[in-house]
């Protein structure tokens, strides 16, 4: 028989864990599994070898088998399987003072219940937010896509007359005066509107006659000249143009799904409003994180209100740990009318201020603002969460093309978080109960700390 080698699921993820967690390109993984003993034990193989155990080009097939719903079903294993040791120590040592899912047992009864027919008690706490993760594009500009367009138009051209060539003349495309009317505006530090807008509108025009001779000659002998990649763009610069156009006569500068680059035509602005950058371009994630475990919730592509999605993460909560949480702490998005009603319902606390006047009794007051106060300090865990991704494990820049495989990375890079919060609360104890031996002066201790 012949056909392609079969990988196991372990040598396949630990690869794609190696990758992203490393920052390593997919020919910089295969090597440095190639010549690392511990890295090859880890990805399942028997003994050491020499030998590259496949091909780079293999990683992109296994972002393709291992889709994000693959991933984030093995995050969740993972966190359920760390979660059982803590329940089941509990069930056998009685209560302890934690008040999370980590210390529900495995049947879901709360703590200090003597039958399992009583209610179930809300327990945990579920913090919710939404980010974005950017995808690895130039910023984007009506005059630079146009562009770009009209460049690649030209190319097809090419293509497609290759087969006439000595038969009839190749059409005009006016690609210097193209270009220079380009770079003429491109290379202005702050060009004023209308000067951008008659680019565009040059732009539009080049466009324009460069599709209809490519229309023209695929007329003549078809698009079977075009590669598979030049067909795809063919596609997505009709779109863009077509987007274009109607920005350009309703001199607005959005439109629904709008296209953004023309070789990861899935992108789309996310207007997130923060002070570095009001628009990102990329995937926007709903995320929930649960003592310190993150879960990837929901990801589109196109922008969505994350208020709506409220209800699904606690049903999710519920789904994973078998019962409802205490409180959920989110940002004001979260606070509509319809989900302070159905958390109510639910005998949960949302976050926030109460609507209506406040209360006349002072002491009351007081104690609100207490609640509200440590609920935005305990909610800053899902902001370090983000950070975290962001600045360590690549969640900034997300450099797959493919929409799937881009969703791939980004389940990944919330599954390695989880890995990396469990071998910190299974190591941090032993590295602080040795350097207490080894170092029993006090002012030493805290040196060695600080720096770990």
């Amino acid at each position: 028989m012949q056909g392609s080698r079969a990988f196991s699921v372990r040598l396949a993820l630990g690869a794609l864990i190696i990758k992203e967690r490393m920052g390593l390109s997919d020919v910089e993984t295969v090597e440095q599994i190639t010549e690392n003993p511990y890295l090859q034990y880890f990805i399942g193989l028997p003994t050491f070898q020499d030998e590259k155990p496949f091909d780079s080009s293999s990683m992109t097939h296994f972002r393709k088998r291992l889709g994000s719903s693959i991933i984030n079903q093995v995050n969740e294993w993972i966190v359920e399987a760390q979660a059982k040791p803590t329940a089941e120590d509990d069930d056998n040592d009685g209560p302890s003072d934690g008040d999370g899912p980590g210390h529900i047992s495995s049947s879901g009864a709360s703590k200090g219940e003597g039958t399992q027919k009583e209610q179930r008690l809300n327990q945990g706490k579920l913090l919710l937010d939404a980010t974005c993760a950017p995808a690895d594009i130039a910023y984007p500009t009506d005059l630079r896509l146009l562009n770009e367009a009209r460049e690649k138009l030209e190319g097809m051209i090419n293509a497609l007359h290759t087969p006439f060539r000595g038969q009839q003349r190749k059409p005009r495309t006016y690609r210097e005066k193209a270009r220079k009317a380009f770079l003429s505006v491109a290379k202005q530090r702050n060009p004023r509107k209308k000067t951008i807008r008659k680019a565009i509108r040059k732009q539009l025009n080049f466009v324009r006659r460069d599709l209809k001779h490519v229309e023209a000659l695929a007329a003549q002998g078809g698009l079977g000249a075009l590669s598979r990649k030049q067909y795809r763009d063919l596609l997505v610069i009709q779109e863009l143009y077509r987007q274009q156009l109607s920005m350009y006569k309703d001199k607005r500068h959005s439109t629904e799904h709008r296209i953004v680059s023309i070789g990861q035509p899935h992108v789309r602005p996310i207007v997130r409003g923060k002070s570095n950058a009001r628009v990102e371009f990329g995937a926007k994630l709903s995320v929930s994180v649960v003592d310190g475990f993150s879960f990837l919730d929901v990801l589109q592509w196109d922008a969505y209100h994350e208020g709506s999605l409220l209800k699904d993460s606690v049903a999710a909560y519920h789904r994973r740990f078998g019962v409802y949480p205490e409180a959920v702490l989110a940002d004001q998005i979260y606070r509509t009318l319809e989900n302070r009603q159905y958390c109510k319902g639910l005998g949960i606390r949302l976050s926030g201020p109460k609507l209506g006047r406040p209360s006349k009794d002072e002491q009351e007051n007081r104690v609100q603002k207490q609640i509200e106060y440590r609920d935005a300090v305990e909610r800053n865990a899902i902001e370090g969460k983000f950070g975290e991704g962001k600045r360590a494990y690549g969640l900034d820049l997300i450099q797959a093309r493919l929409p799937q495989t881009s969703e791939t990375v980004i389940a990944l890079q919330f599954l390695i978080m989880n890995l990396e919060k469990i071998l910190r609360d299974t190591f941090w104890p032993i590295y602080r109960q040795l350097i207490h031996r080894l170092f029993p002066f006090l002012h030493l201790r805290k040196i060695i700390l600080i720096r770990i």
